[in-house]
This record gives structure tokens, sequence and C-alpha cells, in this order.
């Protein structure tokens, strides 16, 4: 039976299977509380038959009455010892007025609270599957659909949420309503059909252009938000080479065009909503006509039939406006669905071997990786002692990075192992490995917060993480500075550490890899952007941390790594001499030409 389900809703209803999917057994109750508020209020509207009855002086137990069908309330009541009388008719119709209430303040409130939890769901699932998605994949994805997709598609989906179920509820509405009006005439129950059949015609072409405009806005959003992501990341560049204002139009010709779609979708939405009334009107004055001219059906008793009409007709154009506001966010719905698919299909495998820290070597046996169909690394074969220091070097290009980002777990090899301790990398739990792993690139990583979330990553400020947090700063050497700010640790750092010079930089992210407690010390060029001086002081401060951690350097100055055990020389994604420097110079002649062209002593 469940596999049945999930089968015809997967078919019929992919929209409501994925809510489904999401919800579970909340949809039920917000379908259950706006089932009841229909009932109820149909059992109100109802309570007029028997009213108008006795006003009139007639017996509105009788068959031959207006209530048609809907006797059996007044059945039900005289069952029970009630008698009917002007007063009682009222308290009775006052009290499902005032249940139906109720259950429309439940309904209301729990629709909020499950919109709310919609929304965090999706974006607590999202970020769980970015957090393990593969950094290959990641490196050719698009940044813009990405950022788009966090942030006003999120937002987009619970607005899909809240009109799909308003177009849901509405459409029990009418249900409902025309179970009444057929119980008290079938005749006017077909006329609504009728009604509702035409006004749905009338409306089914700008349903389609409405959903096809929504596709095309969430395509228009993922392109602008890459323009701006871009723009900023380039900011430096664009104002200094005098392209920022040529750029700014690219984003301004897009935003031009993301604005157009919106007010397109807005036009149609506000045609639905000029012409609902009118049409109900139409409607309900051509049943008035119907019911009188062809039907002889006296006037005083269509009253209910026709406020059961009314109501069924005006939950129908709600359901149809709130549909066609469904399809105006209905392509970020889909691009949500196919989005946390493609997170799901690029997630990296997770090994089961614990870690808890390096205890011998790093091992490369014959590793390859490929981009596409371009091999980047070609059967490289090296060792890395614990506590050593070993530095990559080569010309741009020849795999460095690759390399690393192999050691480090971003990458798998495509041949070939790298062994941690004779395990396989991807054998090991990767987060357990990777939180052992201090990683400093050319451009240091500063958060616009504090000196000491930024050193601690948001750690708690006990007395113990107090001194932790001194002790790293020390050995990175940057606690006399911290010593100098106003507020000492607990400085606003600003927006990428805007008071901050380009040593002072490194030295926080030093600070920050040693405040982990790791074992293996990355440092990806990372001082190949200062001035000869600061990029001096650092080496020092680094020289000092030798012998503590196992420290990889990926260099291009040479100079910063005369004093490696081992430097592993590449060409081309192959490794062509391993050996201290000074035995890299009488054995490597390109080495030595690097050397002689950096005028390295």
């Amino acid at each position: 039976m469940k596999v049945t389900f999930k089968k015809i809703t997967e078919k019929y209803l992919s929209n409501f299977y994925y809510f489904f999917g999401h919800l579970r057994h909340r949809i039920f109750f917000v379908i259950g509380f706006s089932l009841f508020v229909g009932i109820l209020d149909g059992f109100g509207l109802a309570m007029f038959l028997p009213l108008l009855e006795i006003a009139d002086g007639g017996n509105p137990s009788s068959e031959d009455g207006n209530m048609g069908k809907l006797v059996f309330l007044v059945d039900g009541l005289s069952k029970l010892g009630v008698e009917l009388t002007i007063p009682i008719a009222l308290g009775i119709i006052c009290f499902f007025f005032i249940v139906k209430g109720g259950f429309a303040f439940l309904n209301g409130y729990y629709k909020i609270a499950v919109n709310h939890f919609f929304v965090r769901k999706i974006r607590v699932e999202n970020l769980d599957l970015l957090a393990g998605l593969k950094y290959k994949y990641f490196l050719t994805t698009d940044q813009g659909k990405i950022q788009n997709s966090y942030t006003t598609e999120i937002d987009r989906v619970g607005n899909s949420y809240s009109t799909y179920f308003m177009s849901f509820q509405n459409g029990i509405l009418v249900l409902v309503y025309m179970g009444f009006a057929f119980l008290v005439d079938w005749q006017f129950a077909v006329l609504v059909s009728l009604g509702g059949f035409v006004s749905n015609l009338l409306f089914k072409r700008i349903y389609a252009r409405t959903e096809k405009s929504s596709k095309k806005l969430t395509r228009g959003g993922h392109y602008l938000q890459g323009l701006m992501l871009q723009a900023v990341s380039n900011f430096k560049y664009l104002k200094a080479s005098g392209g920022l204002r040529f750029y700014t139009n690219r984003v301004k010709k897009q935003s031009v065009e993301v604005e157009n779609t919106n007010n397109q979708i807005a036009k149609y939405g506000n045609i639905i909503f000029a012409t609902r009334e009118p049409i109900i009107i139409s409607v309900v004055c051509t049943v008035i006509l119907v019911q009188t001219t062809f039907l002889n059906t006296p006037l005083e008793g269509i009253l209910i039939s026709l406020l059961f009409f009314y109501r069924a007709l005006t939950s129908l154009m709600q359901a149809q406006a709130s549909w066609n506001n469904f399809l105006q966010v209905s392509g970020s719905l889909d691009n949500m669905t196919e989005f946390t698919q493609e997170l799901k299909n690029n997630q990296e495998k997770l090994g089961k071997v614990k870690f808890e820290r390096l205890e011998d070597r790093i091992e490369l046996r014959n590793v390859s990786l490929f981009y596409g169909k371009t091999r980047v690394v070609k059967e490289i074969s090296f060792e890395i002692p614990k506590s050593s220091e070993v530095a990559i070097v080569g010309e741009s290009g020849s795999g460095k990075t690759s390399i690393v980002n192999m050691i480090a777990g971003l990458i798998p090899s495509d041949d070939g192992q790298v062994l941690i301790d004779g395990v396989p990398v991807n054998e090991l739990q990767i987060a357990a490995y990777q939180k052992r792993i201090g990683y400093i690139s050319q451009d240091p990583v500063i958060f616009n917060d504090t000196v000491f979330n930024n050193v601690t990553f948001w750690d708690y400020p006990t007395p113990k993480n107090l001194e932790k947090f001194r002790s790293a700063c020390e050995r990175a050497a940057i606690y006399s500075f911290i010593n100098t700010l106003e507020d000492k640790e607990f400085e606003m750092l600003g927006n990428n550490g805007l008071n901050l010079s380009g040593g002072q930089k490194q030295r926080i992210s030093i600070a920050r890899e040693l405040y982990k407690e790791i074992d293996i010390l990355i440092l990806d060029e990372a001082t190949s952007a200062l001035d000869s001086e600061t990029e001096k002081e650092i080496q020092v401060n680094l020289e000092q941390l030798k012998g503590h951690y196992t420290i990889i350097v990926i260099a291009h100055r040479l100079s910063t790594v005369k004093n490696a055990d081992n430097i592993i020389f590449l060409n081309k994604g192959e490794k062509v001499a391993m050996g201290n420097f000074e035995t890299l110079l009488k054995l490597e002649p390109n080495f030595k030409r690097m050397v002689q062209l950096q005028g390295v002593n």
C-alpha cells in the first residue's frame, strides 16, 4: 500500500509528494484542520434554513421544506430533545461559528508553524549536504546557483508551500460547500460545477505563462547572484582597472531582466485578482436567472443555496488565485528539488576507520589525478615522516596544489593511494582526520568578528580557552600586537580584516590553526603575497614550529624552503627529483636554474 501511494503521488501529485517527503504527518493535520473549518462553516450556514422556516411559520423537519437532505440536522437535534425555536437556532448558529473560529485559529497558526519548520528543514538538510559535498564537484559547479539556492530560492520554496496548501485548503472548501449544496439541491450543484469549469478554462493559459515566467526568474536569479559574487570578490581589480562601471552595467542589465520577469508574474497574478469578483458575480447572476426562469425555483427558496454557491465559487476563485501564486514560485521548487538531488549525487564517501592523530607517516603510492580527460598528477610516490618538513615546488601548473588537496582528503586520487599511517585516506573518518590538519593559504581567511572568535573559531571564552588562545597567539608571534588593541582579544577586525596588515592577517590565520591542536600543517604559498621583510619574520616563526608538526609547504619562492627536510620537485604533474636543498642543486638542472633565477643564496 505504501509503495502504491508513493507511485501515485510521484506521478500525479509530484509537488504534494515533495512536501509530504519533508513534512510527513503534518500535512494531514493541515488538511484536517481545513476540513473541520469547512464542515463547521457549512453546518453553521445550513442552520439558517430551519431558522428561515421557523420565521416563516413552517416546519423545518418537513421533507417538503427547503432543507432537502440536510433535514437530518433538524432530526438529529429533535432526537436529542432540542426543539428548534428562533433563539435556539440562533444559538446553534453562533456555536458552530465560534467553534469554526477556534479551528480557523488552530489552522492558521499550525500552517505558519509548519511553514517555518519546512523552510528550516530544507535549509538544514541542504547545508548538511553542502558540508559533505565533493570538493572536486564544488570547484566545477555554478557558485551563483549555490548562493541563490541557499538564500532567495529557499524563501520562495517556503512561499510555494504556503500557496500550494492555500490552494489545497480552498479546494477542500469547494468540495465541502458543493457537498452541502448537493444535499440541498442537486441542480444547484451541477451549476456550481459548470461555473467552476468555465472559470478554470479562462485561467488555464495564465497558469502556463506564470509557470514559464517562474522558471525564467529562477535562472535569471542564479545568473544575477553569480554576477554579484564576482563583483564583490573582484572589486579591487575592477576598481583599479576602471572596469567596475562596465561590469556594474552588466549587473544592472541582468537586474532589469529579473525585474521585467517579476513584473510579468505580477501582471498575471493581478489579472486573476481583478477578474475574480466580476466572474463570481456574473456566475451568481446567471445561476439566479437559470433557477428562477427555467427551473421555476422561488427566489426565497434558493437563498441558502446561493449562499453555499457563493461560498463555493469564492473558494474556487481563491484556490485558482493561490494556485497561480504557487506557479509564480514553482520554478524555485523545481530548482530546489534539482539542486538537492545534485548535492545528494555528489556526496563524498565517508570512511569508517577512526582517526585520532598522525602516528607514523603520510605516503603517496603511484598517485594520479585527472580533471576531465587531463591528467594533472602522474603516478607520484613519496613519503612524509611524522614531524618532518616537506616542500613541494615546481612551476605553475605542475600539480603542487592538487597533491596537497589529495593529502588533505579534499579530492580522491583517480589511481594509486594516499595512505595515512598505512590506511587509505578515503577509508578514514574524514572529518576527524581533517580536524587534525591546519591549512594556511596565500589569502588568509579573516572573519568579520573579534580576534578571539577568529582564532578560536567561536569557542567559549572560558579561562582554559583564553589561556589556549594566548599560547597559540604567542607561537604565531601576534599576541603582543593583540595587546595593543583597545579591546584586546575582543577587538572587532572588520570586513576581511580591514584594519590589519597582510602579515598580521597571516599570523592570525596561523594562530587559528595552532589553536586547533593539529598534527599536519599545510602552508599553501602562505607568505608569497607578503613583502620580503614580513615574509622573513613569519618564516622565522614557522621555523620554530619545525619538529612539533608534520609540515607540508607549497612554495614558489625557494628561499622559504631551504631548510626543509625534503623538497619534491615537480614538472607537469610528475615527480622529477626529491632530496634536500643541496642535493637537488646537484641532481636537478631545472631546480638549479630556478634557484639562480630567484637569486637564492
